[in-house]
């Protein structure tokens, strides 16, 4: 495990409950095309890794799969059980899963490779506990960014946060581009084929003190950046995001953020 790797863990202990309420709720709209891509249906075995707060898990479950779901983080997984009671849980991360080889017949990892320090090994990891013939199927953000996720660090230069140079980040030799040619070489280069990548494109729509609560709570970037910052630079950052998200409220009163994500899939030989 990386120093990232290690960050990563512990920037999520306890926070199950800010994620459902904000990211969580963005991260679930691609969870039908991911399983549908992993061809889920009555009957398959499927591993969800990194399952949060079970979105996925419990869709796989409602298909009939038989779904097994993983994650580093106990109130993640305690939070899995209230909404996908159906599956099997297991606390374990990326690149150590606790599974013998061909265990599975499909495998999913929705943002999950947006968190680990070695992708490459990642998804070599999700091929071993697949079968042959089987399939892996992944989420991430691409870039460069849709608005969406350029409105975090567009609230905090408006606000005049100071530059954090030392956030922690994936080894550049780790790394791999958040393109379609970067999602395909990454599938490629752990032996998986008939590798393909869509995008997916739609407007979130959500409430925006639960927009905010993700950052309050310490979670996403414009978080970690408030972490440990001054009262006085929370409160500028604060106005700004209500100043920037006024631009984005519906006559109901929701923000409609438009975003996208990367959806990957390849198969086990």
């Amino acid at each position: 495990m990386s120093s990232f790797d290690d960050h990563e863990r512990h920037r999520w202990v306890g926070r199950a409950e800010a994620y459902a309420r904000s990211f969580g709720r963005l991260c679930a709209h691609p969870a039908d095309a991911l399983l549908d891509a992993a061809g889920a249906r009555a009957g398959t075995r499927l591993l969800d890794v990194g399952t949060g707060p079970g979105t996925v898990a419990g869709l796989a479950a409602g298909r009939g799969a038989t779904v097994t779901a993983v994650d580093a983080e106990e109130s993640m997984i305690a939070s899995a059980r209230r909404s996908a009671s159906g599956a099997r849980f297991v606390r374990a991360a990326l690149p150590h899963l606790p599974f013998p080889a061909g265990t599975f017949d499909a495998a999913v990892a929705n943002f999950v490779l947006n968190h680990v320090g070695d992708p490459a090994a990642a998804v070599r990891q999700l091929r071993r506990v697949v079968r042959p013939g089987g399939l892996v199927a992944f989420t991430v953000w691409p870039h460069p960014q849709p608005p969406l996720q350029r409105l975090w660090g567009q609230v905090y230069d408006a606000a005049g946060g100071p530059p954090r140079p030392d956030l922690p980040r994936v080894a550049a030799e780790r790394n791999f581009d958040r393109t379609p040619a970067g999602v395909t070489g990454l599938l490629r280069g752990a032996g998986l084929t008939d590798v393909r990548c869509e995008t997916l494109s739609w407007v979130h729509r959500a409430d925006r003190e639960d927009w905010w609560a993700g950052p309050a709570n310490g979670i996403g970037q414009l978080g970690l950046l408030l972490s440990d910052a001054p009262e006085r630079l929370r409160r500028r950052v604060r106005e700004q995001y209500d100043r920037l998200t006024a631009t984005h409220l519906g006559p109901d009163g929701l923000l409609g953020l438009p975003t996208a994500a990367l959806l990957g899939t390849g198969r086990v030989c």
